[in-house]
């Protein structure tokens, strides 16, 4: 008989600074929502259990600050993703004219084996906002935007009304594992980042 196999999945969460990205991960992983916001320094992760089919599967989905000063982030941080999740706001234009340089960006620091394949999604956030009066970047618009990069999945969500939270999260995790199998996984469980690669790992590496 075989053990049920364990499955840690990277997934990485890009975006301008004030699009939600915390919001929709504590949404989505805690289920709670904070009207306070406090920008992100650097990067942090949560982590959510999930099953797809048989298949018992650990999301580590990882927060990013979107501020320029935070934007090189470095090669480990990128590496060993298995889904990069493009997050804008849709009543603003310039969160939305930015993803071009994230998704760049990425493809540049992960650098993975095949970038036309590699799954990206897109989250177009904020859709509660003014009942839809003052969104400025229309549906068809980020249909468009996804279809020139190869078909990214799509999907409008609102962290504040847990709206298409979870679906999205989802597809998030099914693309990841698609890709898991094609390529083996960076982080065999939680990551040891403050150790360079080319020490001798010794005690805690927390």
């Amino acid at each position: 008989m075989s053990l049920r196999r364990r499955t840690l999945l990277k997934v990485i969460v890009l975006g301008d600074s004030g699009v939600g990205k915390t919001s929709l991960m504590n949404q989505y992983v805690h289920k709670k929502f904070s009207q306070q916001y406090k920008a992100t320094i650097g990067a942090d992760f949560v982590t959510k259990e999930l099953q797809i089919d048989d298949r018992l599967v650990t999301l580590q989905i990882w927060d990013t600050a979107g501020q320029e000063r935070f934007q090189s982030l470095g090669v480990a941080f990128y590496r060993g993703a298995d889904c990069c999740v493009l997050a804008y706001d849709v009543n603003v234009m310039k969160s939305f004219d930015t993803l071009d340089n994230w998704h760049e960006e990425f493809l540049k620091q992960a650098n993975p084996p095949d970038p036309r394949s590699f799954p990206f999604i897109l989250l177009g956030n904020k859709i509660d906002i003014d009942g839809g009066n003052s969104r400025v970047v229309s549906e068809k618009k980020a249909k468009d935007w996804c279809a020139s990069k190869g078909n990214i999945p799509y999907f409008e969500t609102s962290a504040k009304e847990d709206f298409n939270v979870d679906a999205a999260f989802l597809c998030i995790a099914k693309a990841a594992l698609a890709n898991e199998h094609e390529q083996d996984i960076y982080f065999q469980g939680i990551p040891e980042a403050a150790v360079p690669e080319n020490e001798q790992r010794s005690g805690c590496a927390c």
